[in-house]
């Protein structure tokens, strides 16, 4: 990845992804969609900034996410589930980035940053007295190893930068849906159709699969996998 595309995906949300709040809960399985808003612009109150350094500037109070922004999402998800404290990811993410001189370092590949990413947080689990992330890093680094793996899992990375390039959310059921941040806005998307698009038309059309895939020029199958797709987010 050049240094001129690596600029316009950060800047350019046709290049870097588009998703709202809700859309990233949503696509991630995420109920909460506050906990995500918390996780990108921090808590006033409570004194703790942000975990997540966003793609994009909040403008008129809309908090756009860009593709980055969504695998960083799914990586804090991810490791909250296992008990680990915000405090302690928003140290460690901090000093990824002040180390790796990289604004996203939880959407980097395992096989080129697992090491590193286990060093900074058995340091961050010291100095935060955080004994689940401590146990983890260190006494039970076989599942630590397990959690990087499930989350490189779907993911495609650029081989210069690491960063995450595409993603599919879900390999085994849904095999042709992919998010791409230079596909349809990051979207989930199915031969560069969005997912969403092909599910209002099989509405429109009653359910008739070989209707929509007709319009959109793609066989019934991809139609009827982008529809099953839809229907297994939450609502």
């Amino acid at each position: 990845m050049t240094v001129q595309r690596l600029q316009k995906e950060r800047s350019d949300p046709v290049a870097g992804g588009f998703y709202s709040v809700g859309e990233a809960a949503r696509l991630l399985g995420i109920q909460n969609a506050g906990k995500v808003t918390s996780w990108l612009q921090g808590r006033r109150g409570a004194k703790a900034g942000p975990v997540i350094i966003r793609q994009y500037s909040p403008y008129d109070n809309v908090q756009e996410v860009g593709f980055w922004d969504l695998i960083e999402v799914r990586f804090v998800e991810h490791f909250r589930r296992q008990g680990i404290s915000l405090q302690s990811l928003r140290k460690a993410a901090q000093t990824a980035r002040e180390e790796w001189k990289v604004q996203h370092p939880f959407a980097l590949s395992k096989a080129k940053y697992m090491t590193d990413r286990k060093h900074i947080f058995q340091v961050t689990a010291e100095a935060e007295k955080d004994d689940i992330l401590l146990n983890l890093v260190t006494k039970q680094f076989a599942m630590y190893v397990v959690i990087e793996e499930v989350l490189d899992r779907g993911l495609t990375f650029d081989p210069a930068t690491g960063l995450a390039r595409e993603w599919k959310p879900s390999i085994k059921e849904f095999p042709h849906v992919l998010l791409s941040p230079t596909v349809a806005y990051g979207q989930p998307s199915v031969s560069g159709i969005p997912t969403n698009a092909i599910y209002s038309s099989w509405r429109a059309e009653e359910g008739q699969f070989e209707a929509v895939a007709d319009w959109f020029g793609i066989e019934p199958k991809l139609a009827r996998e982008a529809v099953e797709f839809e229907l297994s987010l939450p609502t």
